[in-house]
């Protein structure tokens, strides 16, 4: 079975885009970026829900196309038009059940490609495997939220950190199973 990592630029106070969807605060070269393009390769699935494949298209991204053309690419959505060329595919059934038959048939990693609401949905449903924040030394005071309006409670174990020149933090942990009791 495919773990599904979460793998996203987070400010210091929590968000992963500013107001107005605004990303331009991230660093956008160096090492940091290098790695998360090296991380990037090793997916071979990319899951998102629509705000995140729409945010795309202010960057040069077509309905329909594939922003990752290496990897399978689902889109989840009940709202999202079908495009007239799909080389995504738009799932608007039940989502608990796509993500298992994904997990039971990728050939690789699934990678959580942004979007706070749906990622915080997948928090709430346990279908998380890996937490990778690139934490930027940023403060963007609003905007997006890592896990939308979720609070849902977790428990971390870190595996991995990596300091970088000028203060980013690249950070993985792993979701624990919840404790029940005492």
């Amino acid at each position: 079975m495919q773990s599904i990592i979460y793998d996203v630029a987070v400010s210091i106070d929590g968000y992963i885009a500013g107001p107005a969807a605004d990303v331009s605060k991230f660093p956008a070269e160096g090492e940091v970026v290098a790695d998360y393009f090296e991380r990037l390769s090793q997916y071979r699935c990319a899951i998102m829900g629509r705000a995140t494949y729409e945010f795309a298209y202010d960057y040069g991204l077509r309905p329909g196309d594939n922003p990752y053309p290496h990897m399978q690419t689902l889109v989840f959505s009940k709202t999202m038009p079908s495009p007239s060329e799909p080389n995504i595919e738009i799932v608007r059934g039940d989502a608990v059940e796509r993500i298992a038959e994904l997990r039971g048939s990728a050939d690789g990693p699934i990678y959580l490609c942004g979007g706070g609401a749906f990622a915080g949905w997948l928090l709430s449903q346990g279908l998380i495997d890996t937490l990778r924040l690139k934490r930027a030394p940023i403060l963007l005071g609003g905007g997006t939220r890592l896990f939308g309006d979720q609070a849902i409670p977790a428990d971390l174990q870190i595996s991995e950190t990596k300091p970088y020149d000028g203060g980013a933090v690249f950070q993985a942990f792993d979701l624990m199973p919840a404790r029940s009791g005492p």
